[in-house]
């Protein structure tokens, strides 16, 4: 299965500075979709095909390296998910859960830094205190950062960084006349690290769903008709190979002087 591209953009955009072909996809974000398809296509109930991206997900973590990607968030459970049957969600629970138990000693390792983003409240004293020893033990990690989107949403990470900017103004440490792009941005759970540079979306969905809407400004996106449980680094690096080809001038104008818009 191959790279489905979205909408063609303009003939003749280029990067800024450097040409797209040289141009690496540093930042690479997934929204990893089509566990339970996979599932329901082997006549087994959802729950398998979470167990199965489970390994999907180790897979193109360990193989991201290789193809030059330093940041990866993954789409792991959305704000809208807690709407789906209860055991759907304790299983979804339960797979975060062993996840960063089962991967906790290799990722540490291999320097890996793990991060989860997303709202706290929620998510039971169990699945706060693995987190928060998952970050702790590899904080000190730089070759590579994976962040878990877990109980996130793009809406509702921006509501909760503008009631925490607001709260700052209250309290003196911000002032409104200086308010601007750069300084909201510092109230995102996305704070520190690089906009993502390209968006990848399995199962050939084509559309976002609410995942880092801010942070996609200008990032490429890339559909691929492969569902998550099949995934590997063969697949990242077909949706890598297709962001190099793509031409970026985030919104500047053609070298003739001709108006781009993205």
């Amino acid at each position: 299965m191959g790279v489905m591209s979205p909408t063609k953009q303009p003939e003749g955009r280029s990067d800024r500075t450097v040409p797209a072909e040289r141009v690496g996809a540093r930042h690479v974000a997934i929204i990893m979709d089509g566990n339970g398809r996979w599932a329901k296509q082997r006549g087994m109930p959802r729950v398998f095909g979470h167990r199965a991206g489970v390994n999907a997900l180790k897979r193109t973590v360990e193989g991201a390296p290789d193809l030059g990607v330093e940041w990866m968030t993954v789409f792991g459970f959305s704000t809208e998910n807690w709407t789906r049957p209860a055991a759907e969600v304790a299983e979804l629970m339960g797979i975060l859960k062993n996840y960063l138990r089962s991967d906790l000693a290799r990722m540490e390792r291999e320097g890996v830094r793990l991060r989860v983003i997303g709202r706290r409240n929620g998510l039971d004293a169990e699945v706060l205190d693995i987190i928060a020893h998952a970050e702790a033990r590899t904080r000190h990690n730089d070759r590579f950062h994976l962040q878990v989107a877990f109980n996130y949403g793009g809406r509702a990470d921006i509501a909760d960084a503008a009631r925490r900017y607001a709260e700052a103004v209250v309290e003196g440490r911000e002032d409104l006349k200086g308010f601007d792009e750069a300084g909201f941005e510092r109230y995102l759970s996305t704070a520190h690290g690089p906009p993502p540079d390209l968006i990848v979306r399995t199962s050939g969905e084509q559309r976002i769903s609410n995942f880092l809407l801010w942070e996609a400004a200008y990032a490429e996106l890339v559909f691929q008709d492969v569902l998550w449980p099949d995934y590997g680094p063969e697949y990242l690096g077909a949706a890598i190979e297709e962001f190099r080809r793509r031409d970026r001038r985030y919104g500047g104008a053609e070298a003739d002087g001709v108006l781009a818009t993205g």
